[in-house]
C-alpha cells in the first residue's frame, strides 16, 4: 500500500523502515517502550503488519504498527510522527490507512491503549473499552534506560 497525499508517502513495505530511526524514537522519546533493545524493536517489526511515513526522500517521517491475525482482532501499537513532521495531517493519514486495513482484515475486535491522544482515536471511532472490569493484562519485560 503506498499512498501520496501531500508530500509523504505511506506505506508498508517493510523494507522502507529505517530500523534505527524507529529504534531511537521508541527507545529515547516515547513514555511506553524508553530502553526497548534494538533487536526487540526488529523483532516487533517481522511479527506485525507496519506502517511507515516517508518523505519523498525516504526518510522516516512516521511509524506504527498493527499486532494482528488479520481474521478478528488486532491491537495497534507504537504509533508515532517524528516531531519535525508533527501538524502535517500524517499522524490522521496513518490512522485512516490503519482503519481501512481493520476494515478490509474484517476484525471484530481493534484495541489501542493511549496516554495522550485520545482526541485522535475518537476521530476514528475508538471509544473507551466498554467492559474495562473484562479487560486484563500482566506485565511482561520492563525496558530501563542504559547510557
Amino acid at each position: 500500500m503506498d499512498r501520496i497525499p501531500d508530500r509523504f508517502i505511506f506505506s508498508t513495505d517493510k523494507s522502507r523502515i529505517n530500523l534505527e530511526a524507529v529504534h531511537h524514537f521508541l527507545n529515547k522519546e516515547s513514555y511506553w517502550a524508553r530502553g526497548i533493545p534494538l533487536d526487540t524493536v526488529a523483532k516487533s517489526i517481522a511479527h506485525s503488519v507496519c506502517l511507515g511515513a516517508y518523505t519523498p526522500e525516504g526518510s522516516q517521517a512516521g511509524f506504527g504498527r498493527m499486532i494482528t491475525d488479520q481474521a478478528t482482532f488486532a491491537y495497534l501499537a507504537d504509533v508515532f510522527v517524528l516531531k519535525e513532521y508533527r501538524e502535517c495531517g500524517i499522524a490522521k493519514e496513518m490512522m485512516r490507512l490503519f482503519c481501512l486495513m481493520a476494515d478490509e482484515f474484517g476484525l471484530r475486535r481493534f484495541l489501542l491503549t493511549t496516554q495522550d491522544a485520545h482526541e485522535l482515536y475518537r476521530k476514528f471511532n475508538f471509544e473507551p473499552f466498554p467492559y474495562p472490569e473484562r479487560l486484563m493484562s500482566r506485565k511482561g519485560v520492563v525496558y530501563t534506560i542504559v547510557d
